[in-house]
């Protein structure tokens, strides 16, 4: 379908009012029962006056209670007369106006930019993106656009349709699509190979008879993914925090592997021993807002296969203060000790705002294990069990809503 957008046309376009993503997802990280919610949603639905915001607030209340199948079938019914959604907004009179430009993925799919704009007073719109739906004409009126769909196979068309009109669009836009494209576990090494005071695992894709092959003796694990031994790491391609994540060490792990996992492509990674000489494994998760990098989280396990949740941070009192003086100190420890390689990073990488996962190798160079504009940068932990993480997020929230203030600001010079 030919996009028509006339991007020099802004209008007041009616939106649907909805709960929103960051108090939704709070509640359940709090262990809030969310099925009461739902089932209210659902008798509004049944009586014929729920709307389309209650829609997609169903939606996101089944994928949270883990029925995923159910929480897309009904976004994608919601999506088909709706596309445009507002988030709750501290601010009666906002003085500024962002639109979100989402795919219609799962929730984990786009940012989750209710979390950094929450408390800002700033107005967010939401406009999802469809295949089969041109871009609105006119678009609706705002200040600041950004790009908040991930370089996957479920966004691509979503990042066509906006990159094909991004050198028309009437105010600023942020990460744009040409940039988010860039962003995939294979492409990211090729993008960020050869900083200096950088190391990042060759990824490539294969494809589950290239595995099988190998699992049979029937081919050479270097002949599928160059530079490449055992151990290594499998994935299946698109998956997130972990899901089927495995160190495999020999082909028959492979077909071990492969009997418990359907999918038909996996990403390849050599395994990196990022661990201390204390044998405890350290992953930091950094945002990059215009540029400049914060500290956003820090895991310590035993396990080499962490992330956050189940890294057991909230147990152990040792950790936390660890994660604490990560924090205070980012700017000049861990920031300062790989200035050159976070330069060289947020350069290649050109986005106005993305995150990375890394650690550090006995070497004392930066790994870096995936490149990101939808990891979940929040604040929703206990200000009781972490009270040093309350003062980081507001830090890292008041630097997106500057950034945001100053690309409008931008504009306006320039006009």
């Amino acid at each position: 379908m030919q996009d028509e957008t006339d991007a020099s046309v802004l209008a007041r376009c009616p939106s649907a009012d909805r709960i929103g993503f960051a108090r939704l997802t709070k509640m359940a990280f709090e262990g809030v029962d969310l099925r009461p919610l739902r089932d209210q949603l659902i008798g509004r639905v049944i009586e014929g006056t729920a709307g389309a915001g209650d829609g997609l607030d169903l939606s996101l209340i089944a994928q949270l209670l883990g029925d995923k199948p159910t929480g897309m079938a009904i976004q994608a019914e919601v999506l088909g007369f709706q596309q445009l959604y507002r988030s709750p907004c501290c601010s009666v009179q906002p003085k500024l106006r962002v639109l979100a430009l989402a795919a219609a993925i799962d929730m984990g799919g786009n940012t989750p930019i209710e979390f950094l704009l929450e408390n800002s007073g700033i107005e967010l719109q939401t406009l999802y993106v469809l295949p089969d739906v041109c871009l609105p004409v006119p678009l609706p009126e705002h200040d600041v656009a950004i790009v908040i769909a991930s370089d996957s196979d479920e966004c691509a068309e979503a990042l066509r349709k906006i990159d094909a009109v991004a050198a028309r669009w009437p105010r600023p836009l942020l990460n744009p699509p040409r940039l988010v494209r860039k962003l995939d576990r294979d492409k990211l090494h090729r993008l960020l190979n050869g900083i200096s005071g950088l190391d990042i695992p060759a990824t490539e894709i294969v494809t589950r008879p290239q595995l099988l092959a190998v699992s049979d003796g029937q081919a050479d694990l270097v002949s599928g993914a160059a530079e490449l031994r055992f151990p290594l790491i499998l994935r299946p391609r698109g998956s997130h925090a972990g899901v089927g994540l495995a160190k495999i060490d020999d082909a028959a792990a492979i077909a071990r592997y492969l009997d418990e996992r359907p999918e038909q492509e996996f990403f390849v990674a050599p395994f990196i021993d990022y661990s201390g000489r204390d044998g405890l494994f350290r992953k930091y998760r950094i945002v990059f807002i215009d540029g400049r990098p914060y500290a956003c989280h820090m895991a310590v396990a035993e396990r080499w296969d962490i992330w956050y949740l189940n890294a057991g941070m909230a147990f152990d009192a040792g950790k936390r203060l660890e994660e604490e003086r990560f924090m205070r100190n980012f700017d000049h420890d861990f920031a300062l000790r790989h200035r050159g390689a976070l330069a060289a990073i947020a350069e290649r990488i050109g986005l106005d705002y993305f995150t990375i996962d890394c650690a550090e190798n006995r070497k004392g160079e930066l790994v870096v294990f995936e490149a990101d504009n939808t990891a979940v940068v929040h604040n929703m932990d206990s200000p009781v069990v972490f009270p040093y993480k309350g003062p980081q997020m507001r830090k890292v929230f008041d630097a997106f809503a500057a950034m945001m203030y100053r690309a409008s600001a931008g504009r306006e010079q320039a006009a």
